[in-house]
C-alpha cells in the first residue's frame, strides 16, 4: 500500500505489479448470512449489523436483523435503542405503517449501519410495539445485497 501510495503522488499514472504475484486477483471481502430456515413459513433472511451513533465510532452488533426491501427506513425495538442509549429527547416524532396501514408513533434517529467494514447512513424508526429488527432500504439502497434463496444465504458485498 505504501509503494502504490508514493507512486500515485507522482501524478505519472504508474505501473506496479508484486513480483511472483502477477496472476493473483485482488480479492474483495464478502460478508455472507444464512436464513433462518426455521422461521414459520417461508425461511427468512437475517444478517447481523453494528448500529453506531457516529459513522467510525464503536457501536452495537445486533442479529437476526431482517433486510427488508419492502421497508422504507431501518426499524429497530424501542429496547435494542435503549441498549444503544438513545433517549426519546434524542429522537423526532413520527409515525411508522406496516403493510395492514395501521400507523403507529415512532421516534426517529440519524444512525449509522455498519456491514463488511463500512459506515452507512441510517434512518432508524423506534418501534414501540413490535420485536423484528428490520434495516430498510434507507441503508440497502447504498448497498449490493445478493438474496441466495436457494443457497439459503444473504451476500454483503458493499
Amino acid at each position: 500500500m505504501t509503494v502504490f501510495q508514493v507512486a500515485e503522488a507522482t501524478g505519472l499514472h504508474p505501473f506496479f505489479i508484486c513480483v511472483g504475484r502477477e496472476e493473483e486477483p485482488c480479492r474483495i471481502r464478502r460478508a455472507a448470512f444464512p436464513y433462518d430456515a426455521s422461521y414459520p413459513g417461508e425461511a427468512l433472511p437475517l444478517i447481523s449489523v453494528e448500529f453506531r451513533q457516529a459513522s467510525g465510532s464503536a457501536g452495537v452488533v445486533l442479529d437476526r436483523v431482517i433486510p427488508d426491501t419492502g421497508a422504507d427506513a431501518s426499524v429497530l425495538p424501542w429496547a435494542d435503542c435503549q441498549l444503544l442509549q438513545l433517549a426519546p429527547a434524542m429522537g423526532v416524532q413520527g409515525l411508522i405503517s406496516g403493510v395492514a396501514g395501521s400507523s403507529a408513533a415512532t421516534l426517529a434517529f440519524l444512525f449509522w449501519a455498519q456491514l463488511d467494514g463500512h459506515d452507512y447512513p441510517c434512518r432508524l424508526q423506534a418501534d414501540f410495539v413490535g420485536s423484528e429488527r428490520i434495516l430498510g432500504r434507507d441503508v440497502l439502497n447504498r448497498l449490493e445485497i445478493l438474496f441466495r434463496g436457494p443457497a439459503g444465504e444473504v451476500v454483503v458485498n458493499p
